[in-house]
């Protein structure tokens, strides 16, 4: 069944095509919920509450093309409330690799450099290239224009390879 269909079957509140939707991104969720918790435990623990969440606050989408986002974006909001409460910091080693920094680095190095980036910067490359959500839905749930999300995520990427470059720990790729 076609998404759209079972996301206005769900805010009419069809039980089944709620479980539905989020069984198909239930892998999603818990991505995001690792990448953030490192923790398998806090990780399903953390798919439980965004399940609730959303279920109680289904009737709050208004595009149902952009489900996913908003699923993910709550998904996020909680995963940063359970790290400012443990004072656990965010890590996305992956973004590394994106960049083309390719060189073997410490754990603190990578959590070192992604500290230099604002909150909202980490949250960018984490739906931009771990969640791979598109810069239109980027946009449209953080209600900016595109131009703007595009240019501030080269921003956040520029701010991240300097970072490395300034330690002269990235080699030409």
């Amino acid at each position: 069944m076609d998404e759209k269909i079972l996301v206005k079957k769900a805010i009419k509140g069809d039980n089944e095509a709620f479980l539905a939707l989020m069984h198909s991104y239930e892998e999603a969720l818990y991505r995001t919920a690792f990448s953030y918790l490192k923790n398998e435990g806090d990780s399903l623990e953390a798919i439980q509450e965004v399940t609730y969440r959303a279920y109680k606050s289904i009737k709050t989408v208004k595009e149902p093309t952009y489900f996913k986002t908003w699923l993910i974006r709550i998904m996020m909001n909680y995963c940063q409330d359970v790290i400012k409460k443990s004072k656990r910091e965010v890590l996305e080693e992956r973004i590394l690799s994106i960049q083309g920094i390719t060189e073997d680095f410490t754990f603190l190095e990578v959590e070192e450099a992604l500290l230099t980036l604002s909150d909202y910067e980490r949250e960018l490359l984490h739906l931009k290239y771990f969640e791979e959500v598109k810069i239109k839905e980027i946009a449209v749930m953080w209600n900016t224009p595109e131009g703007t999300i595009k240019t501030r995520l080269h921003k956040a990427l520029r701010s991240l390879r300097a970072r490395f470059e300034e330690k002269g720990e990235v080699k030409s790729v």
